[in-house]
């Protein structure tokens, strides 16, 4: 993974379209090491579209991104960042400790192991249930127990509170405001209104364009 201290995520004049219908255009940003980036707009105004662009899902029609000062496909980029969508992104025929192996196989270690994050996300005991079996909001506490047993400096997170209690959005919360004090970063929508204190925020309205 790159030094956290000299990281930095960068878009440089992105632009959108989808179905025809420009979402964006000339869109640039940078995120630095403890910064969280919190994409805000209507529905339809290209959020998830951008984090797709960001997660390499799909090519902007315009502009590049940058990670460290290097074009994202020329970097560790994608070794270094995370992703969380709207699904859960876990296998329901599996249980809870073989996504977890899964999911450990395909990264670098992290912080946290397999135990150790079942009990930081409040799903300590249910190693053997069948993810089928779980809540939406335990399977959302699982997807988040994968961004603490995998090294990745950079989270991207498509409504991470969707399915959660107010237990569950605290929980978010205290995850993401540690991974931002090692030296983390974040970009995320979220309809929820982040109120972590002393929190590096930096925010992005999107309007589709007419």
């Amino acid at each position: 993974m790159e030094n956290s201290q000299h990281a930095s995520l960068q878009a440089s004049e992105l632009s959108c379209f989808r179905d025809e219908r420009l979402l964006f255009s000339d869109l640039s940003f940078t995120l630095h090491p403890g910064e969280v980036l919190l994409l805000e707009g209507a529905n339809g105004s290209g959020k998830t579209s951008l984090l797709r662009i960001l997660c390499g899902f799909r090519e902007a029609d315009a502009g590049d991104i940058y990670w460290c000062g290097s074009k994202i496909a020329e970097s560790s980029y994608y070794n270094d960042m995370a992703y969380v969508g709207h699904a859960d992104g876990t296998k329901k025929e599996l249980t809870v400790l073989e996504n977890l192996k899964f999911a450990m196989a395909l990264g670098s270690a992290g912080k946290y192991d397999i135990e150790q994050a079942l009990d930081k996300v409040q799903l300590a005991g249910f190693d053997d249930n069948p993810v089928h079996t779980l809540s939406a909001g335990q399977k959302r506490r699982l997807s988040l127990a994968r961004l603490l047993i995998t090294h990745n400096l950079l989270w991207i997170l498509d409504e991470p509170f969707t399915s959660l209690d107010r237990q569950g959005i605290k929980l978010i919360e205290s995850l993401m405001a540690e991974h931002l004090a090692q030296g983390g970063m974040a970009v995320l929508t979220s309809h929820h209104d982040l109120s972590m204190a002393d929190l590096n925020l930096k925010r992005i309205h999107l309007q589709a364009c007419q």
